[in-house]
């Protein structure tokens, strides 16, 4: 089992940055690829970021390429993703996931445990 708790969220204005970091525990966080998900009111979860076990390789969603980074400190089971250049449109509640395979996917179905979310609120 795996637990992963998510933070950073809050309100900021357009153009701003906000850094969410998600803190995993349970098993060997080392050994699986973690994703970011965003679900905005009304709408379907959709994938914003992957990374595989190593932190190696990335994955980003068009809608925040050049503006989000996704990283992970293996050493301290974190995984975080920096957020630039915050758009209303990235209004949300954003999910760490993880999935006990090394190598990454955005289908939210290929990830077996979630945290609980955070809210990223980006006013006009």
């Amino acid at each position: 089992q795996v637990q992963l708790v998510e933070s950073g969220g809050g309100l900021v204005q357009a153009g701003d940055s906000l850094r969410l970091s998600c803190a995993a525990s349970g098993r060997t966080f080392s050994k699986y690829a973690m994703g970011w998900f965003r679900q905005a009111p009304g709408k379907e979860r959709e994938f914003v970021a992957a990374i595989s076990w190593s932190g190696g390789s990335t994955y980003y969603a068009d809608s925040v390429k050049g503006r989000f980074t996704i990283y992970r400190d293996n050493a301290n089971s974190a995984v975080y993703l920096q957020m630039n250049s915050l758009k209303p449109e990235d209004t949300a509640v954003y999910y760490c996931a993880a999935r006990d395979i090394a190598t990454m996917t955005s289908v939210p179905q290929g990830y077996y445990w979630w945290g609980q979310g955070t809210q990223v609120t980006v006013s006009s």
